[in-house]
């Protein structure tokens, strides 16, 4: 069993996606043992809670800097000898967190890396402007910056002619962010991921093995 712990700010809606995959034992290798947010009064943290997964509190205001909230979010994971760290909708910087997890953080990205890699507004009204007709999303390891690093897995997802910003924003993320982050996860605790200078290789699945499909 991988021990892990989310990151997770907001509604938690990408938190949800991981506990629905727990509970639907599609993640068997996966040892949630904590929620760590920065709003106290984040829905991600319900969520937690009605899973019964424990959730902490790093409170950015009582905090000096970005770097000395990013030390405490370290120093509590390692306090939990956690493994894996999960992005599920962590709305801050990851400071030094990278650093003292190198290849050990998962996150997903609203777009099909490198498109819209760097942009930092609305990646889905951006698609739409320039007129693209497949987007989608990535999963990744963080590089040494908290940013998009080596590529895991991606999906696409159709540019529909009577999309917006919103119905774009919501079929990405319930076709492609939500399954690739279980999947990635899944991918890890199974043992079947490693990286060769920026790729990830993804070994073939064993026996027996319960992850997830798309």
């Amino acid at each position: 069993m991988v021990r892990a712990a989310a990151l997770a700010s907001g509604d938690g809606a990408q938190l949800q996606a991981i506990l629905d995959s727990i509970y639907f034992h599609e993640l068997p290798d996966l040892d949630l043992v904590a929620v760590i947010s920065p709003q106290r009064d984040a829905y991600a943290m319900k969520r937690a809670l009605n899973a019964g997964v424990p959730a902490y509190v790093v409170d950015p205001e009582l905090f000096p800097t970005m770097t000395s909230h990013s030390m405490a979010v370290a120093n509590k994971l390692k306090d939990m000898d956690i493994e894996l760290v999960i992005l599920a909708g962590y709305d801050r910087p990851l400071g030094v967190v990278p650093y003292q997890f190198k290849n050990r953080i998962i996150g997903t990205w609203p777009s099909l890396i490198p498109a819209f890699e760097d942009y930092e507004g609305d990646v889905h009204r951006a698609v739409l402007e320039r007129g693209v007709k497949v987007t989608g999303a990535t999963a990744y390891f963080a590089d040494g910056d908290g940013r998009v690093g080596s590529i895991i897995c991606q999906k696409a997802v159709p540019v529909l002619p009577e999309d917006d910003p919103s119905s774009l924003a919501r079929r990405v993320m319930e076709d492609a962010e939500w399954k690739l982050l279980s999947q990635a996860v899944g991918l890890y605790c199974a043992g079947r991921l490693s990286i060769h200078g920026n790729r990830v290789l993804i070994a073939e699945e064993k026996p027996g093995s319960e992850l997830i499909k798309n």
